[in-house]
């Protein structure tokens, strides 16, 4: 009885695959359902949006010279309207526009950056703002009127997390 119903049941569906199978093959195509893809949506970051970036390596004062470049790193996904539009590790330039070396009694070094751009898929985006670093000084040797203790170099290190902003509109895509 049991091989019975399984071979009723086997020859049922053998019979629907077979009838499925018939009208696909004399289906016209012009029945066939059309596949409708979305349009994908457009969206522009506007200017002025907020951007945070860390140092991608250790920037010291030790070295820098004025007019050099140091590469930051985007630390989290920059989204408009639910569209990641700057992802986050995207690299951002900046450039040493001032810088002083440490010196005697107690004065410490400084440096100022100014951001520059972002790079996203091969094209650069102009970005706004600027931050001083300042090494600390050495109030013992100031206070002591001391000409050989010297100052600390002024150091970012990955982590330490700067606002820049946008200074041009950013498009984007996504379906």
């Amino acid at each position: 009885m049991k091989k019975l119903v399984w071979a009723v049941t086997l020859s049922a569906c053998i019979t629907a695959a077979s009838n499925l199978a018939a009208q696909d093959v004399t289906q016209e195509p012009s029945q066939a359902s059309p596949v409708t893809v979305p349009a994908p949506r457009t969206i522009t970051l506007p200017i002025n949006t907020l951007v945070e970036v860390t140092p991608a390596q250790e920037i010291t004062s030790k070295k820098m010279k004025e007019g050099t470049t140091r590469e930051f790193l985007v630390v989290n996904d920059v989204s408009y309207q639910g569209i990641v539009v700057i992802p986050r590790g995207a690299p951002v330039e900046a450039e040493v526009t001032w810088r002083t070396g440490k010196g005697i009694v107690g004065k410490s070094a400084k440096f100022e950056l100014v951001f520059r751009t972002v790079r996203l898929s091969g094209s650069t985006y102009k970005l706004r703002g600027q931050h001083r670093q300042e090494g600390r000084g050495n109030t013992v040797a100031a206070l002591l009127g001391s000409g050989i203790i010297t100052g600390k170099s002024a150091i970012m290190t990955p982590g330490q997390i700067v606002n820049i902003f946008t200074a041009e509109p950013i498009t984007a895509s996504a379906l």
